[in-house]
């Protein structure tokens, strides 16, 4: 069986959430976690009816608000009103910087970041546990002629 841990790890979720245990969620979690980067959920449902797996557009859809809810993943929202997923399991958490002009997301992770979120939560006197959080920098590509903006149509 593929990704051991990720599988009980879901199994344990869907069983106290009293959710149906269903070879098509599996085929979800396990397209999922492959996908290289940044995904939506169409381009999954793509990828994997391209692959012949047979799973519906809806099951794909819930699915990976599951998946989400169960941590394996991580749910985002670049800006662009799209709902985007990435592998969040065994991931060091990292940021974000988004083209605001062709949509590019860059990764990168910061130490400065951490520590100032560390700070901010230490030194805090609320009653709750830090988990994660999401930065993310909007800006536009520095070279307008390689921004691959989709209506950048100007070939000067």
């Amino acid at each position: 069986m593929k990704n051991n841990k990720e599988h009980e790890i879901f199994t344990a979720f869907l069983k106290n959430g009293k959710n149906r245990i269903t070879p098509e969620r599996f085929l979800v979690l396990d397209a999922a976690l492959a996908y290289e980067g940044h995904f939506g959920a169409d381009e999954l449902y793509i990828e994997m009816r391209n692959s012949n797996v047979n799973v519906s557009r809806a099951t794909v859809y819930n699915t990976l608000e599951l998946i989400s809810q169960c941590g394996l993943i991580a749910k985002r929202n670049f800006g662009d009103n799209r709902t985007c997923y990435e592998r969040k399991f065994g991931e060091e958490n990292h940021d974000h910087v988004v083209c605001t002009n062709c949509g590019k997301i860059t990764e990168f992770h910061s130490d400065k970041i951490k520590e100032v979120i560390d700070e901010i939560c230490g030194g805090l006197d609320f009653d709750f546990t830090f988990e994660s959080y999401s930065f993310n920098i909007y800006g536009s590509c520095r070279d307008p002629k390689n921004c691959s903006h989709p209506l950048n149509t100007d070939d000067n």
